[in-house]
């Protein structure tokens, strides 16, 4: 019964095989019955110090290999050859006219498959030949088979993770579409939280996180009345309270997920609010006690909403919302990381012309009046 019916008879007689013996007349021999079996790419040598040059040149299937050798022996060479592991490809055939017990079991444990014993049985010798080199295909076909499944795992994996991107970010546009008739926001926004994290010093992988997380830090707005959330005018104490509490729902409806993407989706929607004096909400978290990912997408967010028309403001020109945020600076915003913003300011300004609403004009030719009430409601 074949078991690998991916291979057949002309995988065995293609196999690669290395004749290693001192003596000329048992090479010729040991080459005459290997091709008369049908074995088609064998070769030979009489120096057992060329073998492992030859294993490095090229990849055999089966070593048929002479004990007593000059030079090096066929112990030592196996020796050899398996300190290298690279060079631990090749099934081993020991030739030995020893045929003690200790001999074999030395044979044995130094890495040999099989041996046969001088003078040997040609129809022995090719048995023994074709079952390990049987096995040696079995197992390069099951390597093969390992790859080819990894390689099917991955990029399954990676065809779930873009699904999962692809509903994290879905997820974010349904709570901007709320309140933004394109929700472009939330791609500003997270293109400008990975910048900043990588003008932070933070890992690519970190700043992936970041750009994939930070889609959903409003998605608590869900939560939020129409009549509240899209109020033009400003919004009296009770109806604020309710609409901070959208941190708190957003942070609920990302738990109980430990994935690095939902662990931190879920530390910024419930720290972003939070203000670097301990002013924000909802858990009037102070400095560093906030989430370094919830402070890089407070001064993102905010550049980007005041940036921004709303529903209940109009946007303002770049250059009032850089002089708020340098305000802000140890009240609202991380000292430090307003620092890497003004670092990168031109790069975060390309982001929003980039991505700039349909018809909107670029964040660096507007030029709008102040709203007083725009900075609370964002």
């Amino acid at each position: 019964m074949n078991l690998y019916p991916d291979f057949d008879d002309s995988d065995l007689y293609a196999a690669e095989i290395l004749i290693v013996d001192d003596e000329a007349a048992n090479v010729r021999l040991m080459q005459k019955i290997l091709a008369g079996a049908g074995y088609r790419n064998v070769s030979a040598t009489q120096d057992s110090c060329e073998v492992r040059g030859l294993c490095r040149e090229q990849t055999f299937d089966l070593l048929i290999l002479d004990i007593n050798m000059p030079g090096l022996d066929g112990f030592q060479l196996m020796e050899q050859l398996n300190l290298d592991l690279s060079l631990q490809k090749s099934s081993v055939l020991v030739l030995t006219a020893q045929d003690s017990r200790e001999s074999r079991i030395r044979a044995l444990k130094a890495g040999a498959r099989d041996f046969v014993t001088k003078p040997f049985d040609r129809i022995e010798l090719l048995a023994r030949v074709r079952n390990l080199i049987e096995v040696q295909i079995a197992q390069r076909y099951m390597r093969n088979q390992n790859l080819i499944l990894e390689e099917k795992v991955q990029r399954r994996t990676r065809e779930l993770q873009n699904t999962r991107l692809q509903v994290v970010q879905r997820l974010g546009r349904a709570a901007e579409y709320r309140d933004n008739e394109t929700g472009l926001h939330i791609i500003r926004m997270s293109n400008i939280s990975a910048l900043l994290g990588e003008a932070a010093g933070l890992s690519g992988y970190i700043c992936d996180l970041l750009l994939n997380a930070s889609p959903m830090h409003d998605i608590g707005k869900i939560g939020i009345p129409d009549h509240i959330l899209l109020k033009p005018g400003k919004l009296n104490a009770e109806e604020w309270e309710l609409m901070k509490t959208h941190a708190q729902i957003g942070a609920d409806i990302l738990s109980g997920d430990d994935s690095d993407l939902m662990t931190m989706a879920h530390d910024i929607a419930i720290t972003h609010h939070e203000k670097w004096d301990g002013s924000g909400y909802p858990n009037g978290l102070k400095g560093e006690s906030i989430t370094l990912a919830g402070r890089i997408v407070a001064i993102a967010d905010v550049f980007d909403a005041l940036t921004s028309e709303r529903p209940y403001k109009r946007a303002w020109p770049v250059q009032k919302a850089v002089d708020l945020i340098k305000e802000e600076s140890g009240k609202h915003f991380d000292p430090s990381l307003v620092d890497k913003f003004l670092s990168v300011l031109p790069k975060v300004i390309a982001i929003s012309d980039r991505f700039a609403e349909p018809g909107a004009d670029t964040v660096v030719a507007r030029v709008n009046s102040h709203n007083g009430q725009a900075a609370e409601r964002i």
